[in-house]
């Protein structure tokens, strides 16, 4: 399937966020289906996986959420990251408590418009990306924009902690 720019897609609490801060993005759709996650998105899109960032709510030991944002084919080391963030541990949401958390459903799950204010992290190596793709609030919606969005307007601090999906 060839990458498809849509004209626009209905707002999402993520997109009335960044057109309330004056951000440029683009829009992306594509059919979602179930545990595909950002290397399907990328490979229907035609994007790099590296470029397609995916958005994580996770919690410390103490069940304080926050989002990790990580490149599309690679996974996050909770241990590396905890270490990083001052943590004894992370680990991901169940899918329930993610979504109230963030006001998301999984699948669909954006940094920007969450139902409730998080500290967000972000693997360092995103941001030397010129443009990244990232989820817009809606399962099979994707807006493009320049990374150093999530830096400005969310606060995210970098942190490295991705492992390459084939070191587990």
């Amino acid at each position: 399937m060839a990458r498809s720019k849509q004209p626009h897609v209905s707002e999402t609490p993520a997109t009335a966020w960044l057109r309330a801060r004056g951000v440029a993005f683009d829009e992306y759709s594509y059919e979602w289906v179930e545990h595909g996650g950002a290397p399907h998105s990328a490979q229907v899109l035609g994007l790099d996986p590296f470029s397609v960032v995916k958005t994580l709510v996770m919690e410390d030991e103490r069940g304080k959420p926050l989002l990790v944002l990580m490149h599309g084919n690679r996974t996050v080391s909770t241990k590396n990251l905890a270490r990083q963030i001052g943590a004894k541990s992370v680990a991901p949401c169940k899918p329930e408590v993610a979504s109230r958390h963030s006001g998301y459903l999984v699948g669909g799950t954006s940094p920007f418009g969450t139902r409730r204010a998080m500290p967000v992290y972000i693997e360092e190596t995103i941001l030397s990306l010129p443009r990244i793709a990232i989820n817009g609030g809606r399962r099979g919606y994707l807006v493009g924009l320049d990374p150093q969005v999530c830096v400005q307007g969310l606060d995210a601090q970098p942190v490295r902690c991705a492992l390459a999906d084939d070191e587990g």
